[in-house]
């Protein structure tokens, strides 16, 4: 198996590891640690994520945070006036993780200005005047943006796995030292819970795919389901390596060899390629939750 090096639309896990700064394990193990390579799901029966049901970012940066022996404090709701005070208390103390934003809303981003529904975060190094200094993790480090911008961004209207907005983690402290391997080692049990029901989820794709994909469907699935979902899946393999789970690192490191395949038929419009592939790939995620078994 050889690790995938390279971009990949990580924006909690690389906003973690800026935040955890030099005790931070790899990206990769994060992203384990948050549970998402772990699952399939068919949201409102039509549309696919690589992760597991009922997982969102939120739950996966707590679990992530908690098994590295690490707290924060999470903040969040209020009008925009309090957010934005609240976030300028916060970063004269030090950097802060916000999210989720809404990505289509920060406008230093080229095409930007229009809320598509897609999350994400950063970190917020400071608020000058009016201004909003910031690590945008996809590319962008020490953006800027005008706070009524940011505000309108951190909003995060159309991101329907949070109930109140302006949600934001500061005053990270290291509570305990939790190796790596220590870490995810504890977080196995969870691993396996989170895979129950994804290989239905992927033939149930299947079976959507045979009365051919919705245009937008389509088009995340090529701009970020897949890739993301590849890119976890790998980063997983190489951690399950790490604690000597080797059978469920190569299972992991098939799976994520699969769904990379897909990303050719999903934009040339080949569905019986990709009804093929997806078929393949569901009994996938069965075989890693039996290797996984506590």
């Amino acid at each position: 198996m050889h690790a995938y090096i390279g971009s990949g639309p990580y924006c909690y896990s690389n906003s973690l590891a800026m935040m955890l700064g030099k005790h931070a394990p790899s990206t990769g193990v994060i992203e384990t640690l948050t549970g998402s390579p772990f699952g399939a799901q068919l949201e409102d029966g039509v549309l696919p994520f690589f992760d597991p049901v009922g997982w969102h970012p939120e739950i996966g940066l707590a679990a992530a945070i908690e098994s590295l022996g690490w707290s924060c404090v999470r903040s969040e709701g209020g009008s925009a006036e309090e957010a934005l005070d609240r976030l300028r208390a916060v970063c004269a103390r030090g950097p802060a993780l916000a999210g989720p934003l809404e990505l289509g809303l920060l406008r230093y981003r080229p095409n930007s200005g229009i809320a598509v529904g897609a999350d994400h975060y950063v970190v917020v190094l400071a608020v000058e005047g009016d201004t909003v200094l910031l690590h945008d993790p996809q590319g962008h480090p020490f953006a800027t943006l005008p706070t009524a911008a940011f505000l309108e961004s951190w909003r995060a209207e159309r991101m329907t796995y949070i109930d109140v907005p302006f949600v934001l983690r500061s005053d990270f402290q290291r509570r305990q030292d939790i190796s790596p391997t220590d870490a995810l080692k504890s977080s196995m049990p969870q691993a396996f819970q989170w895979l129950n029901g994804a290989s239905a989820a992927i033939e149930e794709l299947a079976e959507v795919a045979t009365d051919g994909l919705a245009a937008d469907t389509r088009d995340l699935l090529s701009t970020f389901i897949i890739r993301v979902g590849a890119r976890r899946l790998i980063d997983a393999s190489a951690s399950l390596d790490l604690i000597g789970r080797t059978e469920a690192a190569r299972i992991a490191a098939d799976q994520s060899r699969q769904i990379g395949g897909l990303q050719y038929p999903v934009v040339t419009g080949d569905d019986s390629a990709l009804i093929t592939a997806l078929r393949r790939l569901a009994p996938g995620y069965d075989r890693l939750r039996t290797a996984l078994a506590p």
